[in-house]
């Protein structure tokens, strides 16, 4: 497995920008593919972004497309997410994400085995 760990939440303004970073080490952080996910009390942990290791091809959320850009950096073993024009409904836990290599599942939490402990963002209207 891959330790994670997310920074840059916090509390924002509806309209706002927030970058969010993940850095892992231990297991080699290639080829993994990386997603962020996000979640609220009393739901499940929803997909948001994920990006492959080689073409660093981005997948969204169609709830994010548009002001959501997930990006990594291979060489840092980082990758992060920034996220424009903030909305009181972005508020959640955000966690990064460690998908094995060969799964192409990367919409689904249970496929993923790394996971980070969270940053929160808090969106106010």
């Amino acid at each position: 497995q891959v330790q994670l760990v997310e920074s840059g939440g916090g509390l924002v303004q509806a309209g706002d920008s927030l970058g969010l970073s993940c850095v892992a080490s231990g297991r080699t952080f290639n080829p993994y593919t990386m997603g962020w996910f996000r979640q609220t009390l009393g739901k499940e942990r929803e997909f948001v972004a994920a990006i492959t290791w080689a073409t660093r091809t981005p997948f969204y959320a169609d709830s994010v497309k548009g002001r959501f850009t997930i990006s990594r950096d291979n060489a840092k073993n980082t990758i992060n997410l920034q996220i424009l024009s903030l909305k009181p409904e972005d508020t959640a836990i955000y966690y990064c994400a460690a998908l094995p290599s060969g799964s192409i599942s990367i919409r689904d939490p249970s496929k993923y085995d790394s996971w980070g402990q969270g940053t929160q963002v808090t969106v106010t209207s």
